[in-house]
């Protein structure tokens, strides 16, 4: 079968949404399909997404027998057998709107009229789709909330997940994922200042910018965590992804409000460790089970360090998590196979 993979980018970001794409492209490789990887930039500036939205709708794609869409706006591509991979609506103008800091641009009638004709327009393409996937159950409700729309949560596993198994329980909680402020590594380091234990924190990943990190190294300076918080803003290769999480007490994934549990809550899990996050970090509570393969806490320095110094003094407990973390992946069918079953049924 030829197939197209449809999805937009911002130039020079790479996250999680461009993984779900390569990596589904190479496992349909593996099953003998043609594959193309049809990236297109995007912007999300209210004057310049429904020039770029028109610009899809009249790309062709009618040589491909089935074209699978993932990141937003890439839904409006038209083909007959189009079939989505929801990751997430372009939120400023959906969940996010009452929220200026996300927003980015005033609440009034010109902004509210956009919002109305986005509405419209993406619901109008979502329509046209013969099956509509999601990544989460949290994208699902939005979807039939903003959009009428029914769909099916899919979950998106990692590549080659064997690569991530267990070494051991050092002394480390670590958190790896953009250094971004919505990611909160803030709140990890203000946590470990709080604990009674001689629990360590690793921060590892890549920042669109250097304040956040700056602040981070500040913070760290500041409460005298030198000697117990390590921060490496780089991107982290996967030998060493696998390696932080094959040997580390627990892992920590607590973004704001996530669309789904996060690559690194996955990974953490495949390599049977207890994952700590947050109560309001959104699809993230649909992996993680409170007191079972992990814990969830209130977003507070001291609920987080309540948290880590109970795995750090209990390591039978971390270990029980983590084996639970593993058997998890199954309860949810998190696997390729399950995937291309249901995308190419």
């Amino acid at each position: 079968m030829k197939i197209a993979l449809v999805s937009t980018f911002v130039p020079f970001i790479y996250g999680g949404a461009r993984n779900i794409v390569e990596w589904l492209q190479a496992l349909l490789e593996q099953e003998g399909h043609q594959v193309e990887r049809v990236y297109l930039p995007e912007s999300d500036a209210p004057d310049l997404l429904f020039q770029q939205m028109a610009a899809f709708r009249w790309i062709d794609l009618s040589s491909a027998d089935r074209v699978i869409c993932f990141r937003p706006q890439a839904h409006v591509i038209q083909h007959p057998h189009k079939i989505l991979w929801f990751i997430h609506h372009i939120r400023s103008f959906y969940d996010l709107w009452d929220n200026p800091l996300y927003r980015g641009f005033p609440d009034d009638e010109r902004h509210r009229a956009f919002r109305s004709t986005l509405h419209e327009v993406d619901t109008a393409a979502l329509r046209e789709a013969k099956r509509v996937f999601t990544n989460s159950q949290v994208v699902s409700q939005r979807l039939a909330r903003y959009n009428g729309i029914a769909s099916e949560v899919l979950y998106p596993p990692v590549f080659e997940s064997e690569r991530f198994v267990c070494n051991g329980y050092n002394d480390e909680i670590v958190c790896i994922c953009r250094v971004e402020h919505h990611k909160r590594q803030h709140l990890l380091v203000e946590a470990i200042a709080l604990t009674k234990t001689q629990v360590r924190l690793r921060l590892c990943g890549s920042s669109s910018g250097m304040g956040y990190p700056a602040e981070l190294e500040r913070r760290i300076d500041d409460l005298g965590l030198r000697d117990r918080v390590t921060l490496e803003c780089r991107w982290i290769s996967e030998e060493e992804k696998a390696a932080y999480f094959g040997a580390c007490l627990a892992a920590a994934y607590l973004p704001v409000d996530e669309d789904s549990y996060g690559y690194p809550s996955v990974e953490a899990s495949h390599a049977s460790k207890a994952i700590i996050s947050t109560s309001d970090s959104g699809g993230v509570l649909e992996l993680v089970q409170n007191g079972v393969n992990g814990f969830i806490s209130e977003p507070t320095p001291q609920g987080l360090a309540d948290c880590m110094d109970r795995l750090y003094s209990d390591k039978a407990l971390a270990m029980t998590m983590g084996t639970n973390a593993l058997a998890r992946l199954g309860e949810m069918q998190i696997s390729w196979s399950h995937v291309l079953q249901r995308l190419l049924a």
